[in-house]
């Protein structure tokens, strides 16, 4: 056998191997695809892919209120009112904050980064109380300012740890070079430093857009109005709203709400993955 049938042979497998584990992997989404399209009866009879009669009836009901107060795109709405400006300000606030400890000396830097990098280990849960104590006191319950607010602080960690790993491989001599040319410490973290980040940048956009957009215990705890319940919550009502569930309408809505995350994750996707790989080996 030459080296050139070899080479064609190995090709030919790890490309039938690659194709098997893709269909794999995206077999529940393709499930849950054709599902939207079967009645209650036959999702749990049985186990083909394709409907044998195809109900359309699960997105015949996009518009009707649950609760008589809130519907699918009002939800939709909802969420993004609180992912989109989570995003930027989270996005934001980790750059500034993880620029200051890359590249800045200043008294107590070290116990400050061990001190941030310590509230990696603090689970959420424990923080629920204290934090409905401290927004209710400001008034702040029954709107969207205790999801979004924070995200000026800073206080997801673990992006402002990504970006610190990629800001410190930045040379200095770039950053000398700009201030030379008279730019100040804002225009060079907005035109030199912040370029060179793009990729953890889009890292933590996207991990923050979808970690927002699937978030179920925050909108749980501060929203008591059901007009402005985001599409978290709204899934869980339409499941319990009728005495029989319409699982293909659950479906459906569901499915709609995972799309713009889906191409939003296909539009970055080298960004996200450049992002993801380069900050495993930077220290």
């Amino acid at each position: 056998m030459t080296r050139k049938t070899k080479t064609r042979l190995s090709m030919i497998f790890r490309y039938t191997l690659l194709i098997a584990v893709g269909f794999v992997m995206l077999y529940p989404l393709l499930w849950m695809f054709f599902a939207t399209f079967k009645s209650n009866s036959e999702m749990f009879s049985s186990l083909a892919l394709i409907p044998k009669e195809w109900d359309f009836s699960g997105y015949q009901s996009f518009g009707k209120m649950v609760g008589g107060q809130i519907n699918l795109p009002l939800a939709m709405l909802n969420t993004y009112k609180i992912v989109l400006p989570k995003m930027v300000f989270t996005v934001l606030s980790s750059t500034i904050v993880a620029y200051g400890f890359a590249k800045f000396r200043f008294p107590g830097r070290n116990f400050f980064f061990g001190l941030m990098i310590s509230t990696l280990f603090l689970p959420q849960v424990v923080l629920n109380a204290p934090q409905y104590v401290m927004f209710n006191s400001w008034g702040w319950l029954n709107s969207y300012k205790p999801l979004i607010i924070p995200s000026l602080f800073a206080v997801e960690t673990y992006f402002v740890f990504l970006l610190i790993q990629f800001a410190r491989g930045i040379p200095n001599e770039i950053e000398e070079a700009a201030r030379i040319d008279g730019a100040n410490i804002a225009k060079t973290l907005w035109y030199v430093v912040t370029p060179m980040l793009k990729p953890a940048i889009v890292s933590c956009a996207l991990f923050t857009f979808m970690w927002s957009s699937n978030d179920f215990m925050g909108p749980l705890v501060y929203l008591k109005s059901v007009r402005n319940f985001p599409v978290s919550i709204f899934l869980k009502m339409t499941m319990d709203a009728d005495a029989g569930t319409s699982w293909n309408r659950i479906l459906a809505s569901s499915l709609v709400a995972i799309t713009p995350s889906l191409i939003v994750f296909l539009l970055a996707q080298k960004s996200f993955v450049d992002g993801i790989s380069a900050g495993g080996v930077k220290g």
